[in-house]
């Protein structure tokens, strides 16, 4: 299944459907389900902002796939259309890509993953 890894407080809010917009430097041309990946790393940046979104640091699974979504579009951030809440949960800067996110769904338990960057391949049979 293809993945994608992000740093925590995004993982979280992706599979929650809290945030149903990633943005990036690249776009792509895949459609269709993407697992999502919480990264084992969290830099005091990402700490910050998870204090911010009112989430707590320690309590947020990392090295795992969290969950699920579908990936419906991708298109420059500066088309995208979002609201206040949507905009801090990423950067919609010139030259930046929104992927749009559509069906969210959690996983009851983190499954153990080793990520990578980019688009990556996952046996979603995996930490079953």
């Amino acid at each position: 299944m293809k993945t994608l890894s992000l740093t925590q407080p995004w993982a979280s809010l992706v599979v929650s459907g809290a945030k149903r917009y990633e943005t990036r430097s690249w776009r792509t041309n895949y459609r269709g389900p993407l697992a999502i990946h919480a990264a084992v790393s969290m830099p005091p940046a990402a700490v910050a902002a998870a204090l911010r979104f009112g989430l707590e640091p320690g309590s947020l699974p990392r090295g795992a796939v969290l969950g699920e979504v579908v990936l419906a579009d991708c298109q420059p951030a500066g088309e995208v259309r979002v609201g206040d809440q949507e905009r801090a949960y990423g950067d919609y800067s010139v030259g930046r890509y929104a992927w749009r996110l559509s069906t969210p769904k959690a996983y009851k338990r983190p499954r153990p993953a080793r990520g990578s960057l980019g688009l990556w391949n996952w046996d979603k049979s995996e930490g079953v």
